[in-house]
């Protein structure tokens, strides 16, 4: 049976934009970790503690963007404004029925503001490893152009597969 047996391998290379066509020169980039907000619930009928998440709230999500040199792209991200990044890879599949490579897109799209401009260090003949911290405030990844996550902490969404974990308390905020 083709195409059952799909084996991700690799992300082959990648590219970043900002607002939407704008290239950066970019070296590596560390993708943001998700990480819940939790509280410890404790009490009758409960056998010691439990860390749970608020439900659609998360702690600081961050983007790290490296630099080779200090630079026109390096410097403008460090403006104190949202900006809009889009990292478009391409991904290797391996189909092990087939015996073929195939491609797969991801795109992580991201809003965010600096917080950190680390300019790196000099020392002949290298690279300055000049970086860029960013608060990301959106989060959207795209997998074969179907949307896998969206957070948007500003306007309450956090879609995470099919479900949007906010939706009601939207509604029960009278936001929707």
């Amino acid at each position: 049976m083709a195409g059952t047996n799909q084996i991700p391998e690799r992300l082959i290379n990648f590219r970043v934009y900002r607002d939407g066509n704008d290239l950066l020169g970019t070296a590596n980039v560390t993708l943001p970790s998700i990480e819940a907000m939790t509280d410890t619930v404790s009490g009758a009928g409960i056998a010691g503690e439990v860390e749970t998440p608020v439900l659609g709230h998360f702690s600081s999500i961050t983007v790290t963007i490296q630099f080779r040199t200090i630079d026109s792209d390096l410097t403008s991200l460090g403006a104190q404004q949202a900006h809009a990044l889009d990292i478009r890879g391409s991904q290797q599949v391996y189909d092990a029925s087939l015996g073929t490579y195939k491609t797969v897109p991801v795109k992580v799209a991201i809003r965010g503001v600096p917080k950190t401009l680390n300019l790196g260090s000099f020392e002949p003949g290298s690279t300055t490893d000049s970086e860029v911290e960013m608060e990301v405030n959106y989060l959207k990844i795209d997998v074969s152009g179907k949307t896998k996550i969206e957070i948007d902490k500003m306007n309450y969404i956090c879609r995470i597969g099919d479900v949007d974990y906010l939706e009601s308390v939207r509604s029960d905020l009278g936001l929707a």
